[in-house]
């Protein structure tokens, strides 16, 4: 189930247990044991459904990872009351990469989406940043009935705007069948963060649009240690050599290759473990 962008808007939030605009702070790294402590009711693997009542929509929340713990427990220290006030049934997915090889954000995402359809008919697969942690809960994880939405489109190191008008990166939403008719992300990105690019054209090349959450909604905080990462700024990197046009239905879900090492049940996510691979870009 799924409503378009202005019936989410619409929705009261008396409904929900919604509070609005969040005061966020990353002074202090929670522990494992304090983030379980605060959310009794979700169970093992990351899953929560509410107690007391029937879930309105279900969500899967794939999060591409590679040693970023600090990240990972501030996100799951705010994203677990966020969902659970929304009244969303909801599994957390920590997709991680092993090797040596560049990240490949794009590539562990459809590894996420294949892994996660393989335990729920989703509504809707929000695909997240670790680093990012939204500021008002007004913003709902659920999709948009007709078009990929991207969610993260006020974040605080852009100043609450978006870096250039077809940006997707940091938090988005599609329905299965949005990410199907797209062919998935493209797997052929290691690095150079210009996948970002290459889905929105992907998203325009198979008949649809993009739609924003509205910037007093899609508010995000960027948690910055200065850490030397390959994914920290993909921004500032060059334009990308590929072909979108040539190469959408070519790379994506359709040539999906991985190995997966393991597929274990924390407490508050279930964490899947792949060697992708890893072929230099244009070697």
């Amino acid at each position: 189930m799924a409503l378009n962008g202005s019936e989410m808007e619409a929705v009261s939030s008396a409904n929900f247990g919604t509070v609005g605009p969040l005061t966020i702070t990353f002074r202090v790294l929670p522990s494992e044991r304090m983030i379980m402590k605060r959310n009794p009711f979700v169970q093992s693997g990351g899953h929560y459904k509410p107690p007391h009542c029937f879930p309105r929509y279900k969500s899967a929340i794939l999060v591409a990872y590679r040693n970023q713990e600090k990240y990972l427990r501030h996100l799951l220290y705010y994203i677990h009351p966020f969902l659970q006030r929304q009244q969303l049934s909801y599994t957390i997915y920590l997709i991680q990469q092993v090797g040596t090889g560049s990240f490949n954000r794009a590539k562990l995402l459809n590894v996420g989406v294949r892994e996660a359809m393989k335990d729920e008919e989703w509504d809707c697969l929000v695909l997240h940043d670790v680093d990012l942690v939204p500021e008002n809960d007004y913003n709902l994880y659920i999709c948009d009935e007709y078009y990929p939405k991207h969610m993260a489109s006020a974040m605080d190191k852009f100043q609450y705007t978006l870096p250039y008008k077809s940006f997707f990166g940091g938090v988005s939403a599609l329905t299965p069948e949005h990410y199907m008719k797209m062919n998935g992300f493209p797997n052929t990105y290691w690095g150079d963060g210009g996948e970002n690019d290459d889905i929105a054209t992907r998203i325009h090349l198979a008949g649809m649009k993009i739609v924003r959450t509205s910037p007093h909604l899609g508010r995000y905080r960027v948690m910055d240690y200065n850490e030397e990462t390959e994914t920290q700024e993909p921004w500032r990197r060059p334009p990308s050599q590929h072909n979108t046009r040539k190469t959408w239905k070519a790379d994506g879900m359709n040539t999906l290759q991985f190995r997966l090492l393991s597929r274990t049940k924390h407490p508050l996510y279930t964490k899947i473990t792949v060697d992708i691979g890893y072929v230099p870009p244009f070697s």
